[in-house]
């Protein structure tokens, strides 16, 4: 395995895993419910604990919202002994969650990331990062292109499963996902493994579909970098997808990424899963 420095390894790993989770797609469906989720993570890395981290989503019937903090809000950091939160909001249009607004702020080695987008229909409409990216003559470029039809690295792991049968199977990893993440744009692709059965301390027990996931970089990125290379060519990252209670909605239970120093792994230690009741919500309505 080619050697690389750390501060070119996190950037990239928290590039293809996003900042909530290891990110996924969305696929098309009616709203026809409304649910919760509260979870707790625990990260470990080599089997050793570094961190925990905490997500809630609210998933309303033509609107939600999402929110990190710790772990989650960017699971890689935590490797690199980092802290962050990211939230992102938007709507449910034709049963597919699309996104308004995302922000993250990522403390690393005593360095802080900022990102602050504005999306509408799938395109970024306005974003900026800071620090920006450092000029590298061999990055590939970004252009207005790259910024169409994508979604945030954490709207990106709301997967809604079309269909009338169980949302827990194959059908939830037969996706590729665009994303971008204010620095560098790239695809998840996404591939069925298995069925487990989990039982989270707190919370949520039953199945959950085990995906494996491909990292495709597409711009943003500098091509030589081993980092990238490293990434590109894993194929042993999986996400394991646990069900959002009364939807259609899959998200992260479990992540675990090969890292040249052991496996990093964010597994759920409460997955409380509730139904909500419905209620008026403004937003674009649900086609």
């Amino acid at each position: 395995m080619a050697a690389f420095e750390e501060n070119e390894i996190v950037p990239t790993l928290r590039s293809a895993i996003g900042v909530a989770v290891a990110a996924t797609a969305m696929a098309a469906g009616p709203a026809l419910a409304q649910g919760r989720v509260d979870a707790r993570y625990a990260v470990s890395l080599g089997g050793v604990p570094v961190g925990k981290g905490a997500w809630v989503i609210d998933i309303a019937e033509n609107q939600y919202t999402a929110a990190a903090s710790g772990a989650t809000a960017g699971l890689l950091r935590v490797f690199a002994s980092g802290q962050g939160s990211g939230a992102s909001r938007g709507y449910i249009v034709g049963g597919n969650p699309v996104p308004a607004t995302f922000a993250a702020n990522i403390t690393s080695d005593k360095k802080t990331e900022e990102i602050r987008m504005t999306l509408g229909s799938g395109d970024v409409k306005e974003f900026a990062v800071n620090p920006p990216p450092l000029d590298d003559p061999e990055r590939v470029p970004l252009t207005d292109a790259h910024r169409h039809g994508v979604s945030d690295p954490m709207t990106g792991s709301l997967i809604r499963v079309s269909g009338t049968g169980n949302p827990v199977g194959p059908a939830a990893c037969q996706r590729a996902t665009p994303i971008f993440d204010g620095r560098m744009r790239y695809n998840l692709q996404f591939a069925y493994k298995r069925i487990e059965q989990v039982k989270t301390d707190k919370g949520y027990e039953g199945p959950v579909v085990v995906c494996a996931v491909y990292f495709e970089p597409i711009a943003g990125f500098v091509p030589s970098r081993a980092a990238i290379k490293y990434l590109a060519s894993q194929r042993d990252m999986e996400v394991w997808l646990a069900p959002v209670a009364a939807t259609r909605v899959l998200v992260p239970y479990r992540i675990s990424i090969p890292t040249p120093v052991g496996v990093g792994v964010m597994q759920a230690t409460q997955f409380v899963s509730v139904a909500q009741p419905r209620a008026a919500a403004a937003g674009p309505k649900t086609q």
